[in-house]
């Protein structure tokens, strides 16, 4: 009898469970939905018995009770960018334990693409949307926000928006920029500004690059702050060639992103310098790439997991019905990791 219903999934009911574990349904209904006032040693039976019957819980229904669809929608930028792509990994890992199905999109920063997701998210497609935006400002965003429960990841366009997360990027740019002054390093670059964007990323990880040269009593060269339409290897390469042809070229730069990084290193090594001996490179978001890159890539790494988990917590308490709370601000941790591209503590004599 239990092996037939192995194979027929949705023939287990809650009853079936309940009478394996020789406890009531409600006490399997509490399990199943992990309420946390089970104890452990009745919780460690009945998921003994949830996995030996094969029990698989009707999603559908459940969330037509709820009113809700089940599924969370992730709208980011570039799916292809290494970082985005491993944040919506640990997204959905996240989501599985609530659950959640996510959807994931990207807009490629276009505004009107942008706002399409947010009038999709309000007429319900989603149940809730976690977006990254890159063209809409505060008042596109503010004007959907009591719509859609959504939390922004990155820099919120203007305050009081919806539950924000990201790390603190002013913090973070100032200390890989200390980790290149305290190299001993003295015309220190900078490649990732985008004055064409109104997500305001760049511009506090140039507020805080800037800011510690200031402490440094290093002199502002305008020169060596590099604009780039966007954020891909190929830009870093062509920001570094364009540092290069300067009579006075840069001994270290710092990357507003690990694929800038990574282009820029090899356009500095087609050129014939040494990483890190004539040319330090520090980048951030910590990817995958630069890990097992030649040499490999000092960063700033964000908490991926940290980013993702919070983001959930704030979208999971708008979806459980809590009272609408003032927007947050949601800092999360980052650590800054020494690789072989900032490894000289010196550059080169007569570099």
């Amino acid at each position: 009898m239990q092996g037939g219903r192995k194979g027929r999934v949705d023939g287990v009911s809650l009853k079936d469970v309940a009478a394996l574990a020789g406890v009531s349904v409600r006490t399997v209904s509490n399990v199943v939905n992990r309420f946390p006032h089970v104890a452990p040693d009745t919780r460690a039976r009945v998921e003994q018995a949830l996995e030996q019957l094969n029990y698989r819980p009707n999603l559908a229904a459940r969330n037509l009770r709820r009113g809700r669809s089940g599924l969370i929608g992730l709208v980011v930028p570039e799916i292809d960018s290494p970082y985005f792509s491993e944040l919506a990994g640990h997204l959905v890992r996240a989501a599985e334990e609530r659950s959640w199905t996510v959807l994931v999109d990207q807009t490629g920063g276009d505004p009107a693409r942008e706002r399409a997701f947010l009038e999709g998210a309000a007429a319900g497609f989603v149940d809730g949307l976690v977006f990254s935006p890159w063209g809409l400002g505060a008042a596109d965003l503010r004007r959907r926000a009591e719509d859609v429960p959504l939390v922004l990841l990155g820099e919120r366009a203007g305050e009081g928006v919806a539950h924000h997360v990201a790390i603190d990027n002013v913090a973070a740019a100032g200390e890989a920029t200390e980790h290149l002054v305290a190299l001993g390093r003295r015309r220190i670059a900078a490649i990732g500004v985008q004055p064409h964007l109104t997500n305001e990323t760049a511009r506090l990880r140039l507020e805080g690059y800037r800011t510690c040269l200031r402490s440094a009593a290093h002199p502002w060269d305008e020169r060596l702050e590099v604009p780039v339409t966007a954020l891909h290897r190929a830009d870093g390469a062509a920001a570094m060639a364009r540092l290069l042809s300067l009579p006075d070229r840069p001994d270290a730069v710092f990357c507003f992103n690990d694929q800038l990084a990574l282009g820029a290193i090899r356009a500095a090594r087609d050129a014939g310098l040494d990483i890190p001996g004539d040319l330090a490179v520090v980048g951030f978001d910590d990817i995958e790439d630069g890990r097992y890159a030649y040499p490999s890539l000092t960063t700033v790494a964000p908490d991926k997991r940290a980013i993702a988990v919070r983001a959930l917590d704030c979208l999971a308490e708008r979806l459980g019905g809590e009272p609408a709370a003032l927007p947050l601000d949601i800092v999360v941790p980052h650590r800054l990791i020494v690789r072989e591209s900032s490894a000289s503590p010196q550059p080169r004599s007569g570099s």
